[in-house]
């Protein structure tokens, strides 16, 4: 709360005193650390501008001029970013989810200002599953989208802009919608990355299904594998499904329920994105049920393994019993034991005594015990 009150504050003085004619131009100073591009586009091309173009001036050119401003920021502070949400009148609520991220997946409206949040996944590569092993990486990205202003904040070492900046650039004709086509174009970009880590995810899970339900030594029931491996897979599906469920229903409004900062026609486009991220939601959802099925399946076998090991020591137990009652009988010093004096007695002792272990062996092979 203390933050949203400060945010507030500086909103209100930055108005004061951009009216007076003495705006604060340390904010933008202090913002420049936390801006990793910014520029002006107008008819769908990026207009030249100096190297340290400031929001600022920015925005202030695209309103002149006509056109959009887009501003990336990576990671800033709270007073890094104070002087932007007061230039540019962002809520103070969006502004501290901005800051201090952590946000789920969500789109909503603020005044003139749609803000909408993603969650970047990136997999990471390992050449075995362990334990410990980190399988996707998250990140972040939170866009302002106004009416002649498109704003980025991301968080994380992964999901860079650039190149689709890039790309958007050398498309003037998709530019020149204005903000809705570069928050087309983000949504697109994120849920493509979520289509590529569900293939990674793919074969990981395969992985894991195989050997599981690979026979054992000797074509015995599989012992299975460590359960740790299982659980830490499945920490990250959820990881990842976090991220895309909730995202469902933001692409929802975007592709079906007219929004006068979304252009009509870069509705249509959002339909594809939902379509895509659909697509993933099952894949993850089926990745969670499978795993859960998996471990179970790990849990049953190595309770099956360790009953195969109980019946084998009981099997060995019982024919061992045979020759140890035979010492134990002939072990107690009684004088009048007949078999003592026979010539005979010994061999034949020892006799039935293996005959008696052999035929409990052969009962219990033939049983599956042994």
């Amino acid at each position: 709360m203390s933050m949203i009150r400060d945010l507030r504050a500086a909103v209100r003085t930055s108005s004061l005193r951009k009216d007076g004619g003495a705006y604060d131009t340390t904010r933008d100073a202090g913002a420049s650390s936390a801006v990793v591009d910014c520029a002006v586009y107008r008819d769908g091309v990026r207009l030249p501008s100096d190297e340290g173009l400031t929001p600022r001036a920015a925005i202030r050119q695209a309103r002149r001029d006509g056109g959009f401003a887009w501003i990336g920021l990576h990671e800033p502070t709270e007073a890094e970013f104070a002087g932007v949400a007061a230039e540019f009148g962002l809520h103070p609520l969006a502004v501290e989810d901005a800051v201090h991220a952590h946000q789920r997946p969500k789109l909503e409206r603020y005044d003139d200002t749609l803000f909408a949040v993603f969650k970047t996944i990136h997999y990471v590569e390992h050449d075995e599953l362990t334990a410990t092993s980190e399988v996707v990486e998250t990140g972040e990205v939170m866009c302002f989208t106004g009416r002649d202003f498109f704003i980025t904040v991301r968080h994380g070492g992964q999901g860079s802009l650039r190149a689709l900046r890039h790309r958007l650039q050398d498309d003037p004709e998709l530019l020149t919608k204005g903000p809705s086509a570069v928050l087309h174009a983000i949504a697109d970009h994120v849920v493509d990355g979520y289509v590529a880590v569900a293939d990674a995810l793919q074969d990981d899970v395969d992985e894991v299904e195989t050997e599981v339900f690979s026979p054992g030594p000797r074509g015995g029931v599989s012992r299975g594998v460590d359960s740790a491996r299982i659980y830490q897979l499945k920490r990250e599906v959820l990881e990842f499904k976090r991220a895309v469920s909730p995202l469902m229903r933001p692409m929802q409004l975007l592709s079906e329920r007219p929004m006068r900062l979304v252009d009509p026609d870069i509705q249509k486009y959002f339909r594809d994105v939902a379509d895509h991220l659909a697509r993933v939601q099952e894949q993850v959802v089926g990745f969670d049920e499978l795993l859960n099925s998996i471990l179970q399946a790990n849990l049953a076998q190595a309770s099956v393994a360790q009953n195969e090991d109980m019946r084998k020591i009981t099997s060995w137990a019982a024919i061992i019993a045979v020759p140890t009652m035979v010492c134990g009988v002939y072990g107690m010093n009684f004088d009048h034991m007949p078999e003592l004096h026979w010539k005979y007695g010994y061999p034949v002792i020892m006799g039935i005594t293996v005959v008696l272990c052999l035929g409990i062996h052969r009962t219990l092979k033939r049983n599956g015990w042994l």
